[in-house]
């Protein structure tokens, strides 16, 4: 009972917070990018310092060290919304997301990831996708932008692991910069299948920098893939 009124005081302080920093940013577009993502920067630290409040779920960051120090490609595990709002407030400014395009359509969030110009793909065609992201994704990394990817696709319960699509190891393999993995349990806090919020301590931790000079994107995939899931078995562990 008290963890679903925590939950709701939750999202109708993120529903608040929303309009009142999507709104300067589309008034931002002209502006430099530096600028629309400083807003968002500012309505994810909002949403996170909002959520340890109403439902106690703070997080931890290890190995921040492992961080290269220009443009990669960030191959992510994906439990919870959580990690699309925290990962921008973590990883250096100028990230790109690889996501569903049909999010751009969501008023006032939606417009703002269109504003942001992050990289919408149509999961429709498997080919066009992974076209898509391969264009788009090496234009951003040129760009001095990092690119966030989610390779199994899809929110995997705590304990599960999906198919690794290779699209984010082929941009990074293309693009010559390296692969970052990431490994976290934020499913514990924030569960795929209840909108209820769990108080506890998520942790996401970056692992060392996979680089692609001489390998196949299938090998950079694996090598993501196998530190990613190795983790993952201690992590889904911890108590969240």
């Amino acid at each position: 009972m008290i963890a679903g009124l925590r939950s709701a005081l939750f999202y109708l302080g993120m529903a608040a917070l929303t309009p009142l920093f999507a709104l300067p940013l589309l008034a931002a577009w002209p502006l430099p990018f530096r600028v629309r993502e400083a807003l968002a920067r500012g309505w994810c630290r909002s949403v996170l310092m909002w959520l340890r409040l109403t439902c106690g779920v703070r997080h931890r960051v290890e190995g921040l060290a492992n961080l290269p120090p220009g443009p990669a490609v960030i191959l992510a595990k994906h439990q919870s919304a959580w990690e699309t709002i925290a990962i921008r407030t973590i990883f250096p400014a100028h990230l790109s997301w690889v996501l569903k395009r049909v999010l751009f359509r969501i008023p006032f969030f939606g417009w703002s990831l269109k504003a942001l110009e992050e990289i919408g793909i149509d999961r429709g065609s498997a080919r066009e996708a992974l076209r898509q992201v391969e264009t788009k994704g090496r234009a951003h990394l040129q760009g001095g932008r990092w690119v966030v990817v989610f390779p199994e696709g899809t929110r995997m319960a705590p304990g599960e692991s999906g198919k690794y699509a290779q699209g984010g190891a082929r941009l990074a393999v293309a693009g010559g910069v390296p692969v970052v993995p990431v490994a976290l349990n934020s499913g514990r806090c924030w569960p795929r299948s209840d909108w209820r919020k769990r108080p506890g301590t998520i942790t996401l931790r970056i692992g060392p920098t996979i680089g692609t000079d001489g390998l196949s994107a299938a090998e950079v995939n694996r090598r993501a893939r196998d530190w990613i899931e190795a983790q993952q078995a201690e992590l889904d562990g911890v108590g969240g």
